[in-house]
């Protein structure tokens, strides 16, 4: 059986098509390193990794490329003060994956943008590069689309998964209901 145009291009970032996504992806990160940290871009660049994760080529979906540094969270050394064992300068590891970074910084970015989801796309020596798909809402495409019904607030048949940036706040609320409430009731005197 054939393989589909999805199918070649999921290759391209496997082992068997390497030499060749190299070559392309060395002159783009060239190309790359020389723009802001968080671009729009017009298409995606892993379009069958895209498609996956709910891009559509229409209004009102849009793909950004984010930068992120990399190498080790080392935080700036204290002028004085401590012992060297004591600066907290080495061995400080960021808690978050890298991915969820990049959606979070995009999201900071496009505030009235809706994070659909995101991928690698490419390293190089000082960068780590991402594509976050973000979806608008408001617009008059997504709300008619069904596909994107659980984001836009309408009921729908499909459960949606919460994205990550919701996700976290939902836990916070539940937690302090959990904790704070029952301190904040009247105590009965019995």
């Amino acid at each position: 059986m054939a393989k589909s145009a999805y199918a070649y291009m999921a290759m391209w970032y496997s082992k068997e098509g390497r030499e060749v996504e190299e070559r392309v992806m060395r002159e783009r990160l060239i190309k790359w390193r020389r723009e802001p940290s968080i671009v729009r871009i017009d298409k995606p660049t892993r379009l069958n990794r895209a498609r996956a994760l709910g891009y559509k080529a229409k209004q009102g979906v849009v793909v950004v490329r984010v930068r992120l540094r990399r190498g080790p969270f080392n935080r700036r050394r204290p002028d004085s003060g401590r012992r060297p064992k004591r600066m907290g300068v080495y061995g400080i590891t960021l808690w978050k994956n890298w991915r969820q970074v990049a959606e979070e910084r995009a999201a900071r970015r496009f505030p009235n943008l809706e994070v659909l989801g995101s991928y690698w796309v490419a390293d190089d020596g000082m960068y780590r590069y991402f594509e976050v798909i973000m979806i608008d809402p408001n617009a008059p495409t997504i709300r008619s689309d069904p596909d994107y019904a659980g984001i836009v607030g309408r009921r729908t048949k499909r459960r949606w998964k919460a994205r990550r940036l919701r996700q976290r706040q939902r836990r916070l609320i539940e937690k302090l209901r959990k904790t704070l409430l029952p301190k904040l009731k009247p105590q009965e005197k019995g």
